[in-house]
C-alpha cells in the first residue's frame, strides 16, 4: 500500500482513504483464513463453524443472508449436532440478529477489536539481534510459553491446520525465552494471533518486536496489511497495538445462551 494512506477516525473506529483498503467481507475472510475452524458448513442462512474446542472464533455461527427468526432455532439445533453449545457471532449490520438473540436469553460476551495498519508501518526498523525470530515448526519452548498462557491443544491445532502461509513467532529478552506467536496470511492480509509474552518480561518491549517481526516475514511473502485481534477489555494489548498504529477498523461480539460454558475468544 501507498505510504500515504491517512487513517480517518469516525466513532472509534478508522477508515483508510487509499482504496486498497480491505472490506469487512475481506478482513472476515481473512480472520478465517489464518485462524480456521475444522470445518464450514453452510446451512440456509448461516456459515456454521465446527470448532473442535479451539475457542469462540472457530465455533461461532455467522449470518450469510436473509433469514426468518424460525432459522435461528435450525442453527441452534445443528450447533448442538456439532456438539457445541449454540454461539453466534454478531458484526456491523446484524442488529436484528443481536436484539433476536437477545430476546431468546443470549449474552453479550467478548467485544471484540479487529486492529489494521499498512504493512509498512510496522517494517521500518530492523529487528535488534536475538530478540524476535520467524520459525515454523514451533519450537518446544514456544508451546511451554503458550501453555503457561492458556492455550491448550485444541488451539494449537488451528494454528497446525491453518494452510495459509504461516509462521510461529518466538521472542526472547535478556537471551531468555520470553514470547510466542502466530501469524498467517490470507488474501494480503497478515493476522497475528496468540501473542503470548511470559509474565515476568512483560513492559520490556518485546512483543512491539514480536509483532515487527511478524509485519517483516509477512511482506516478503507479499502481504500488504497487518493485524490482530484483541478483546476491547485487554487495555494492555490495545496499548500495545495503538502504540504500533494499528487502528480499529471494524469490530464484532458474541451471543451465548445465558449459563452456557464460555470459551476464550
Amino acid at each position: 500500500m501507498d505510504s500515504g494512506a491517512a487513517p480517518r477516525h469516525k466513532q472509534g473506529v478508522t477508515t483508510y482513504s487509499n482504496l486498497d483498503m480491505p472490506t469487512a467481507e475481506r478482513l472476515f475472510a481473512a480472520v478465517d483464513g489464518t485462524w480456521p475452524a475444522a470445518a464450514l458448513v453452510e446451512a440456509g442462512p448461516w456459515l456454521l463453524r465446527e470448532g473442535r474446542g479451539g475457542g469462540k472464533r472457530v465455533s461461532a455461527a455467522t449470518i450469510r443472508g436473509p433469514w426468518l427468526p424460525d432459522d435461528v432455532a435450525a442453527a441452534e439445533s445443528a450447533m448442538r449436532l456439532m456438539g457445541q453449545d449454540p454461539l453466534f457471532m454478531i458484526r456491523k449490520g446484524d442488529d436484528l440478529l443481536d436484539q433476536t438473540l437477545l430476546a431468546r436469553d443470549y449474552d453479550a460476551v467478548d467485544p471484540t477489536n479487529i486492529r489494521l495498519a499498512p504493512i509498512d508501518t510496522l517494517t521500518d526498523r530492523a529487528l535488534p539481534p536475538v530478540t524476535a525470530f520467524s520459525v515454523w515448526e514451533p519450537l518446544a519452548v514456544m508451546h511451554e510459553i503458550w501453555d503457561e498462557g492458556g492455550l491448550d491443544p485444541a488451539r494449537l491445532n488451528v494454528m497446525e491446520r491453518c494452510a495459509a502461509p504461516k509462521t510461529g513467532l518466538f521472542g526472547r529478552v535478556s537471551d531468555r525465552p520470553a514470547g510466542s506467536g502466530f501469524c498467517a496470511i490470507h488474501d494480503g492480509i497478515a493476522l497475528v494471533h496468540a501473542l503470548e509474552i511470559r509474565e515476568e518480561h512483560r513492559g520490556k518491549g518485546l512483543g512491539a518486536w514480536m509483532m515487527r517481526c511478524a509485519a517483516i516475514w509477512a511482506e516478503r511473502k507479499g502481504a500488504r496489511w497487518i493485524g490482530a485481534l484483541v478483546t476491547q477489555a485487554n487495555d494492555h494489548a490495545n496499548g500495545l497495538y495503538a502504540s504500533l498504529n494499528l487502528n480499529t477498523v471494524g469490530q464484532y461480539h458474541y451471543r451465548i445462551l445465558r449459563d452456557a460454558e464460555s470459551e476464550d475468544m
